[in-house]
């Protein structure tokens, strides 16, 4: 019996503690049970949670000294680092050769305890900007749903969570008795892509510099017959490409080529989630040209398709 210990800390997210459970610690009829699962935390008793309730917790950190997997689900606020008791009970638990798992914003807990120096790793993408601040020695991914180095794993923003759980089930104990696990759960066993497809679209922006103006234009033309380009751009603010550009990194932090594609990407996913149009005329809105090329910049962006991207947010409109 694989041994599976959640660490709690207040305030706890129900959510992300229940992604373990409902992976690890469910009894479901008809299917083999390969984990014990338990739940403890730093200070035994009641722990608050987000949700307004505390929940009883029996068990202290002396229960990581015997788990095979550690899940830290979520730790709030990101940015109050955990105690040296936890850091060591970590640290001690990994040492022996137990696997420190990480949903969400607990990422922050194993990088705070030097478990992801130097490794890929990944968080919500929300949070990706603050964790690469405070974590410059963790090679951070903000695209992936989860990584996995074995003795040491990070998923991104909650759902995620159960993503990555049902992955540790496939390497524990195969394919099928994973697949089994999710359909009861009525989750698919994999989900393409990575988090970034979920990420909002780049909305309005203020600035303290001359682009505001330049930015307001080129948004309304996006989906133009005959879309704007740089040479435009570069006419309607009357200076030339070159200079363009560099009022463009100083500004935004990015060249104007890759604005442009980041805007017609974001027309892109609203028609997608709001008509019904084929991608070919999907495309031509958005300023992409062909279908193909809208693959080709999906995939390349979000890490997923068109297709399959229309399939997850497709919203419900009148017929």
């Amino acid at each position: 019996m694989h041994r599976v210990a959640a660490l709690a800390h207040p305030p706890q997210s129900t959510f992300e503690l229940s992604c373990a459970a409902e992976v690890f610690g469910v009894v479901r009829p008809g299917i083999p049970t390969r984990y014990e699962f338990m739940v403890c935390a730093e200070r035994p008793g009641p722990v608050a949670t987000i949700a307004g309730y505390d929940m009883l917790v029996p068990d202290g950190l002396d229960a990581l000294d015997w788990a095979d997997t550690v899940v830290v689900p979520g730790w709030l606020p990101i940015g109050r680092p955990p105690s040296p008791q936890v850091v060591r009970a970590l640290r001690r638990a990994h040492t022996r050769g137990a696997r420190i798992v990480s949903i969400c914003s607990g990422a922050f807990v194993l990088a705070y305890a030097g478990l992801l120096d130097g490794r890929r790793a990944t968080t919500h993408w929300g949070q990706a900007e603050e964790f690469a601040a405070r974590f410059p020695a963790v090679r951070l991914d903000p695209d992936v749903l989860y990584v996995d180095h074995g003795d040491v794993a990070t998923s991104a923003g909650s759902g995620a969570g159960i993503d990555l759980c049902l992955h540790l089930v496939r390497q524990d104990h195969g394919a099928r008795h994973a697949a089994r696990i999710a359909r009861n759960m009525v989750m698919p066993p994999h989900r393409e892509g990575g988090q970034l497809q979920y990420a909002a679209p780049p909305g309005p922006a203020d600035f303290d510099g001359t682009l505001a103006p330049l930015l307001e234009w080129a948004v309304t033309r996006i989906g133009d017959p005959d879309p704007v380009d740089l040479a435009d751009l570069a006419d309607h603010a009357g200076v030339s490409v070159r200079t363009l550009a560099r009022r463009f990194t100083e500004q935004l932090g990015t060249s104007p080529g890759r604005w442009l594609l980041a805007q017609r990407i974001a027309l892109a996913r609203e028609l997608l989630e709001t008509t019904d149009l084929p991608l070919e005329t999907v495309a031509r809105r958005a300023g992409l040209s062909s279908a193909t090329n809208l693959r080709r910049r999906f995939v390349s962006a979000l890490g997923t398709t068109p297709g399959a991207y229309r399939r997850a947010f497709r919203a419900a409109t009148p017929r």
